[in-house]
């Protein structure tokens, strides 16, 4: 049987994984017949945010066990995921993937990727199989993949201008769509960099996992 690992970044938004796309992820995964397992980094989110006022919060909360909230407690050390293990990977989007993954969020083209994540996605490329970025988390691709590899936020010009420093070649989407570089296997769709809904964000997310499905079949 098919199984793909899924990376958190935490849990909500503004400060983790975003997790609408990440059960929307499992679930079209499910749906193609594809097991996962799921994974997070160990450490201490960049901060913490009030989901409910926007809020900067005096706390400290850990990737990984914020992450097992939506993995139902079934997840793992991100320093134990091993691509060989596994047919494919995904990324779902949230302010994790710009603040906990990487720095992104603050620093832009001049943003660095935390060395676990960037280690594991390299494998897996190394081993040529297919990785799927959502929303923001194709942010990770130009420090990852080779100069010019096609990948989408979806219209943001300023964020799409930063992936191109970082050395991707961003392709404007909309939401209910994805772009594939067939030479890396890399898929990547706007979800809630553009959606209004889960639905929307739905949309996208389903073709990039049937796409990613495509791949690995």
């Amino acid at each position: 049987m098919k199984q793909v690992a899924i990376i958190f970044s935490g849990c909500g938004v503004f400060d983790g994984a975003e997790i609408h796309e990440s059960v929307l992820t499992m679930l079209h995964l499910e749906s193609h017949g594809i097991t996962y397992k799921c994974f997070a980094p160990n450490i201490d989110q960049h901060h913490v945010i009030n989901h409910l006022t926007g809020e900067e919060q005096a706390q400290k909360r850990n990737v990984l066990t914020e992450a097992a909230r939506i993995a139902r407690g079934d997840i793992q050390d991100l320093a134990l995921l091993n691509p060989d293990e596994f047919a494919a990977l995904v990324i779902p989007g949230g302010f994790g993937v710009a603040k906990n993954l990487s720095d992104f969020a603050f620093k832009g083209a001049e943003s660095q990727v935390l060395e676990t994540v960037k280690t594991a996605c390299q494998k897996f490329n190394t081993q040529q199989k297919p990785i799927a970025y959502l929303c923001i988390a194709p942010a990770l691709i130009g420090h990852i993949h080779k100069p010019g590899t096609l990948a989408t936020i979806g219209t943001d010009p300023d964020t799409a201008a930063a992936l191109t420093a970082l050395g991707a070649e961003h392709v404007n989407c909309e939401v209910s769509d994805i772009v594939v570089d067939e030479q890396q296997k890399v898929i990547s769709t706007p979800a809630y960099m553009l959606a209004s809904s889960i639905s929307e964000a739905s949309s996208g997310i389903e073709k990039a996992i049937a796409r990613l499905n495509k791949f690995i079949s």
